[in-house]
């Protein structure tokens, strides 16, 4: 599937592939996530295990967004992780990873986990917070 936008001619969404890992690795970096990015090996065997694991590129194979999360295919989809990068951030690349993956699972529900500063674009894209808990081991 492209994207189409204002900051690049196309934007592709294609499967996961380990060849990526270090680009995600360095959006962890950048974005502040460091109990993913300390933890470089798990974090990179959760990606290869999880039933979504999506990648937006440029023509360039640059990633310039990913997804990660799980699905029952029929009730839920949960998204463990959506990261853009902080340029292309505000051209609909979010969105349409959202998208694609509805798309593929259209009778689920989606849930996931935000950061307050990411509440506001979830918000307009029509979802809502809702309660819930966390703890890490």
């Amino acid at each position: 599937m492209a994207i189409r936008n204002e900051a690049t001619s196309e934007i592709r969404i294609i499967p996961y592939n380990d060849t990526y890992y270090t680009a995600i690795h360095e959006m962890y970096l950048e974005e502040g996530w460091m109990n993913l990015a300390e933890n470089y090996t798990q974090t990179q065997v959760a990606w290869k295990n999880s039933s979504i694991a999506f990648l937006a590129i440029t023509n360039d194979e640059e990633v310039v967004a990913c997804m990660r999360g799980f699905t029952d295919t029929l009730v839920t989809t949960f998204i463990c992780e959506m990261l853009v990068e902080k340029k292309f951030r505000g051209h609909g690349i979010g969105k349409g990873l959202l998208n694609y993956v509805h798309a593929l699972y259209p009778s689920t529900r989606i849930e996931m986990l935000a950061t307050e500063a990411s509440s506001s674009f979830y918000e307009k894209e029509g979802y809502r917070s809702f309660y819930g808990f966390r703890k890490s081991f």
